[in-house]
Order: structure tokens, then sequence, then C-alpha cells
């Protein structure tokens, strides 16, 4: 069964209709070409945006010149609300200064310090299903959350601010559109911003609840008995450079977009992971044979067993990547392909075209975890495979999705069955992350011992 992509929609549409269909679902208003277009122009009165499938731009813009090319301003309008002056948005020393702090945090040594708490929020999430028909989404959303709440503050999701903070995040991703009009329009800086109220309402309350648990986390430090988890590392890792660590203000910036992009990230993956083993009986069942060699007890070591359920998730993030585009800008002339390219347009680096790219992949559109196993897959990944970025700027975080996600994942099938309901296939559009525009629903049934 081939997995679903979104209907493509013409290649010519008017400018306007174009910026309602990006508004409405980003995905479904590109058009088919780009699925084997090395590189295309897209041209509003106000910018030009380029979309580059080629690796070797994809390298130019995201490692061997990547100061040129910083994140773009325009796609921090939608998210400014939330993520004020987060390591996902900033740029230059800033950004600099952010990442050695953040870096040593999510290093191998402390992935098998966090190990247990992703362990104990795995198995939360196994007991919390039930027979029957399940949103999948939601039950994922729970599960990533309590594993970045567990690994952070060292609470359970069941926490009343984790649980308020939940719930909060859930409301402002149905209200936040991926893009505003700030995005398209070159808007002076004095000018308001056009966010939705309820977009505006929730982000001021995560923000708040944030605050609340950074300001907690700080008076533990002082106090000599904060719990050693990814917040206490954090805050109390000065910069090499300068011996500054983050204020508490910098601490509610940051564990924004950790939750955004540990928890938004992770669940997306899970639930397409988890619907694409409901639609390949056969690959479920592999993956339950290995999951049924873990131990009862938190093993780090245990992982090594869980290859196939690794390349399950790795296959998944190659069809269903969380993040479907990337933004940067150049700030100097440049010429691609032959074209000349002037400063300040949009340099787009899309991983849901390039991950199903019909020239650089085959058999694109299918789902076939051994691909991996396949000494071809090796120049594919290379090349063209961006789930958490390359370069410089590669998500901090990766190591820990790439434990976070086959561990839940083998959880869940040790213990429940997951099969498809017929006629009800889930049809992805990006919002935040990329979802199933009316959710994900899958039949369980507890699986025999």
């Amino acid at each position: 069964m081939t997995p679903p992509k979104p209907i493509p929609r013409p290649d010519r549409v008017s400018l306007w209709r174009h910026l309602r269909l990006f508004r409405r679902d980003i995905l479904s208003a590109q058009p088919a070409r780009l699925y084997r277009a090395w590189m295309a122009e897209f041209r509003t009165p106000f910018f030009r945006s380029y979309l580059c499938n080629d690796p070797q731009l994809i390298d130019l813009v995201l490692k061997s010149r990547s100061d040129d090319f910083p994140k773009s301003n325009r796609i921090r309008e939608g998210l400014n609300p939330l993520l004020g002056n987060s390591v996902f948005v900033t740029n230059g020393e800033v950004w600099k200064h952010q990442r050695r702090i953040i870096d040593p945090a999510f290093e191998g040594g402390r992935l098998r310090d966090t190990f247990p708490a992703m362990w104990q929020a795995a198995e939360a999430a196994t007991a919390r299903l039930q027979s029957g028909i399940v949103e999948i989404e939601e039950a994922t959303s729970h599960a990533a959350a309590d594993v970045i709440f567990r690994t952070l503050f060292s609470i359970p999701i069941e926490h009343q601010t984790a649980q308020a903070v939940f719930h909060e995040f859930r409301a402002y991703q149905r209200s936040q559109p991926i893009l505003n009009l700030a995005a398209f329009l070159p808007l002076p800086r004095w000018f308001p911003r056009l966010h939705r109220r309820a977009t505006l309402d929730s982000a001021q309350k995560i923000r708040a609840l944030i605050t609340t648990l950074a300001t907690a986390r700080a008076a533990q430090i002082a106090a000599g008995t904060a719990p050693d988890d990814l917040a206490s590392k954090i805050m109390q890792t000065p910069d090499p450079q300068t011996g500054q660590c983050f204020s508490t203000g910098d601490m509610v910036d940051q564990v924004a977009i950790f939750f955004l992009a540990g928890h938004e990230t992770s669940a997306s993956a899970l639930a397409w992971a988890l619907y694409l083993l409901a639609t390949h009986p056969d690959a479920q069942a592999r993956v339950a044979a290995e999951a049924a060699s873990l131990p009862d007890t938190p093993d780090f070591g245990a992982m090594s067993r869980l290859k196939f359920t690794r390349d399950v998730f790795r296959e998944t993030l190659r069809l269903y990547p969380p993040v479907p585009m990337m933004v940067r800008e150049n700030s100097c002339p440049e010429t691609f392909r032959d074209r000349r390219i002037a400063p300040g347009a949009q340099i787009v680096l899309s991983p849901w075209h390039l991950h199903r790219h019909e020239r650089l992949w085959p058999d694109p559109d299918g789902f076939d975890p051994d691909r991996w196993s396949r000494q071809e897959t090796k120049a594919c990944a290379r090349d063209a495979y961006l789930p958490f970025s390359a370069g410089p700027r590669v998500c901090p975080g990766a190591g820990f999705a790439m434990v976070e996600g086959p561990l839940l994942l083998a959880h869940l099938v040790r213990a429940w069955r997951f099969d498809p309901i017929a006629g009800d296939v889930p049809m992805p559009v990006a919002h935040l992350t990329v979802r199933a525009a009316n959710g994900i629903r899958l039949r369980l049934a507890k699986r025999a011992a």
C-alpha cells in the first residue's frame, strides 16, 4: 500500500489563490513537477522564493556557506509570540551563543542519563491505550509531551503544570496557520502583526506556565536541590566563550522550542509510523518480534536490538518529515543553476519534496524500511535526507529523537496490534508539523503475550 500524499495542485494558479492554498495547506499548494525539479522559482510582487532540490545547492546553503544563508525572518513572524528569541529563530552570534550552551545537554552521555525517563514515558503511553478505535495523533501527542516533561523537568504529563501546557499547546496548534500575512508582505517593524487572537492568547498562557517552571527550577538550583535533568543541565551550563548562562527569561524561550521541536515533531513522526505499520502488517510483525526482546527495565544497550524498528522510524521520517520545509535568506548576490538570485530572496529547502524526489530515490512514494540496509540508500541519505536539517544548524535533539522514536514505537507495538480502518485514509497537511487533516484513526487490540 502506497502511503498517501497530498493531491498536487495545477502548476499555474493566481498569486492570491496560491496564497490562500498556502494558508490552508502548504503541501497541497505545490505543483506535481516539484517532485522532479532541481530548482523552481516562485514570484510575488514582494519577494522571490526559490525551492532548491539540487543536493549541491542544499550543501551550499546548509553546510559549506551556512553563515551566508541565515534563517528567514518571514517564517519567524508567525511563531514569534510563542518562541520569542529561541535558538530555532535566531541567527549570527546570538544563535552561536545559544548553541554553545544547549549542545552539551544533548551529547551522547546525556542520552543515557535521560533514557530511564523516556522508558517510563513509553510504559505510561502503552498503559494509557485502550482496545477499539483510537485517534492515534492524540495518543502520540500525549506520549511525546510526557517524554519532554520527564526528561526536561523530571515531572510526568499528569503534573498540573505539565497538563496545562499540553492542553494549551493543542489549542495553539489548532489556531496557528503555518504562514501569516507578515510572511508575504515586507511590513515595517512598527506595523501591527496580524496574529489571531486565539493564537496570541495560547502563546501567552504557554509562556506564563513555562516561566513558572523555569523560575521554580532556578530556585532549586540556587538551593542545591535541583534534579539532574535537561533543564538543570542547560540552566547551569555557561557559554565557554563568554561565561554567561541563560537567564530565566532566556530559558523560557528555549523551553518553548524544546516543547515545539521535541514534542510536536516526535508526535507527528510516531503517529505516521503507527499508521504505516498498521497498513503494512508484515513490517508490524517484524517490529513486534524485535520489541519482544526488550527487557522489563530500562537498558540503553537494548536499543541495539531494535535495528528494523529504527529503520521503520527512519523511513517514516523520509515519507512524512515533521518539518516539511525550511526557509533561509541569502545575504549576498548568488547564482544558482545559472540563475541570478538577488539578496533577500527566500531559499526554500523542502524535505517533503526532497525525500520523495523521483530522480533521487528508488520507489520514492513506497514504504520500504529495508531500503536503509541497502548500499544504494547511503548516497540518497547523504544527499537527500534532511529530517533534522544538516550542517551547523542541525537539530541538537536529533540523537534524542532517534532514541525516543524507536523506543516508543517498540513499546507500543509490543503490547498492541494496530490495524487500519477500511476507507479511513489520513491526508497529510502541514501546520506546525505534518499532521493528518482529520486525524489518524486505527483499530487497536491487545497483542497476545
